[in-house]
């Protein structure tokens, strides 16, 4: 099979599998959410052990995936709860393993919280609209995130003169970075279609302008990772496509954006 083909049919197999489950139910959401929000901290963990830290994998790992889980059981004091839980473990680790250093730590608490606690807020979103509608609430998220990456990618290979970061991902440019916003943009002004979404419009530009940003500079956090580890991708777990991370870098943020925006106005 082509490169070609191999990355459009995984692509159409995630994109189909992280929907359906998304618009099931709030339970199949929160279970999809926690095997991401693993899969993401396995493979962040892993290009951050080939860079000479000595995170706790096991950890890190169980905690990013129970965030979803924690929410979905008590909220906010569930997210709360598990983090303090995940601290103090953490410290009796450091004490106890003579190995780790105090940064080994703070890898493995911003690993999990950086995938994990991130997230969750998919979860959180989908609460913002009753039933059905939660669930395509967050596809459309999911759809301004993709959006955003596929019109970035067309305009800045097409025309893109100006490069917005050079050092950490050179093909990205200012011109894709536009075409990425308005595209981001637009569908957050959809939102407004949604039955039971009381979305202003004002807000609703607010959100797709915030959300446009964040996902590209989530794009660009994770491109920082791997420069500095040394990893093209974060793994071959998604053929045509790297790993589960390369996938959910700006969604991971552009989720956590997205969530605060919303109980900000009220949602």
């Amino acid at each position: 099979m082509g490169s070609l083909k191999k990355r459009v049919l995984t692509g159409a197999i995630f994109a189909i599998l992280v929907v359906g489950l998304t618009l099931l139910s709030t339970i199949t959401t929160v279970i999809m959410t926690s095997a991401l929000s693993g899969l993401c901290a396995f493979e962040l963990f892993r290009m951050l052990r080939s860079d000479a830290k000595l995170p706790n994998e096991i950890l890190g790992t169980t905690v990013a995936a129970l965030y979803p889980i924690a929410y979905a059981l008590l909220h906010f004091n569930g997210l709360l709860s598990l983090t303090v839980l995940f601290a103090t473990i953490l410290l009796i680790w450091y004490v106890f393993y003579t190995p780790a250093r105090i940064t080994d730590v703070a890898i493995t608490l911003f690993g999990a919280c950086y995938t994990g606690l991130m997230l969750s807020s998919l979860v959180m979103i989908r609460e913002v609209v009753p039933g059905f509608w939660g669930g395509v609430l967050v596809v459309g998220i999911l759809i301004s995130v993709w959006g955003n990456d596929m019109f970035a990618y067309l305009v800045g290979s097409k025309i893109g003169k100006h490069p917005m970061a050079p050092r950490i991902s050179p093909k990205k440019s200012w011109e894709g970075f536009i075409a990425g916003m308005l595209c981001s943009v637009g569908v957050w002004c959809l939102f407004l279609l949604i039955p039971g979404l009381e979305l202003t419009l004002a807000w609703a530009i607010v959100g797709g302008l915030a959300c446009g940003w964040v996902g590209i500079l989530g794009d660009l956090v994770e491109s920082r990772i791997k420069r500095s580890t040394g990893f093209k991708d974060s793994s071959n777990l998604l053929p045509g496509h790297g790993g589960f991370l390369d996938r959910c870098d700006s969604l991971i943020v552009v989720g956590a954006v997205a969530s605060l925006l919303f109980r900000v106005i009220g949602l």
